[in-house]
């Protein structure tokens, strides 16, 4: 078939309509975004701006250094939010010996048992700073949950990684000797890994709340505390100073 002509009687050119690439979407409840957004939103959720308009069934308690958050064995009613302060977590055994698990900072969950239907408190929460938390009652964290994707997704984000975190202190407690352990917690504590200094000062800590942590005695803790300053690997600067050689002591077989 012949090209159409125009008037003057030159061929006319064929238009061939140019195709618009499709781009990939995720869609949502509310809409469709790409992503590359999507994923910015999360980065960009702020918990502790969300949990501070959740409205009835929250409240800000300000604790003092040593005081008691909740005791093991009260009812599990409420999720606790650190908004500044350290807080540690132990269990005490029938025959009195006590556990240090775990030492949690600013914009970090504890008491979350109560939402997988823990009754009582496994275990008791202290303020080892002055520590100011956010109170959530248990059914305004489950509609806080339901309602908000991306604070879900955190929650269970950070569930994920304490869980993992759990399991790499038992492993740690089978297999790695107290010396190790010591090691291990102490870059733990100083954020080694994380964005940041790799050479960090941690608070004022107990060498009697290392032991409980690590699962040995104070006179051990002092000993290999003081080993590791000869060697370079801390030093005391109005706070303990851990430097990333200290990691050397994790990795020696």
């Amino acid at each position: 078939m012949s090209p159409a002509r125009r008037p003057d009687g030159t061929p006319r050119r064929s238009t061939i309509a140019r195709q618009t690439p499709i781009e990939p979407t995720l869609h949502t409840e509310r809409n469709a975004i790409s992503p590359n957004v999507a994923a910015m939103k999360r980065r960009d959720f702020d918990p502790h701006a969300f949990l501070a308009t959740i409205g009835e069934g929250r409240k800000s308690v300000l604790f003092r250094r040593k005081q008691g958050i909740f005791a093991q064995g009260d009812a599990a009613d409420a999720v606790f939010y650190i908004q500044t302060g350290k807080v540690k977590l132990t269990v005490v055994s029938k025959t009195g010996k006590e556990a240090t698990i775990g030492i949690l900072g600013e914009g970090q969950f504890f008491g979350e048992g109560s939402l997988a239907g823990q009754p009582l408190r496994m275990g008791s929460a202290t303020a080892l700073t002055d520590c100011a938390t956010l109170r959530i009652d248990k059914k305004a964290m489950m509609a806080a949950l339901h309602r908000e994707h991306e604070f879900s997704d955190l929650f269970v984000a950070y569930l994920l990684a304490r869980n993992i975190r759990y399991e790499e202190d038992l492993v740690d407690q089978l297999f790695n000797s107290s010396e190790k352990r010591l090691a291990r917690i102490l870059l733990l504590l100083a954020h080694f890994g994380k964005e940041g200094i790799p050479e960090t000062v941690i608070p004022k800590i107990s060498q009697e709340l290392l032991a409980e942590m690590i699962g040995t005695t104070r006179s051990r803790v002092s000993f290999f505390m003081n080993r590791f300053r000869k060697l370079g690997f801390i030093h005391y600067n109005g706070g303990l100073q851990v430097h990333s050689s200290l990691l050397n002591v994790v990795l020696h077989d």
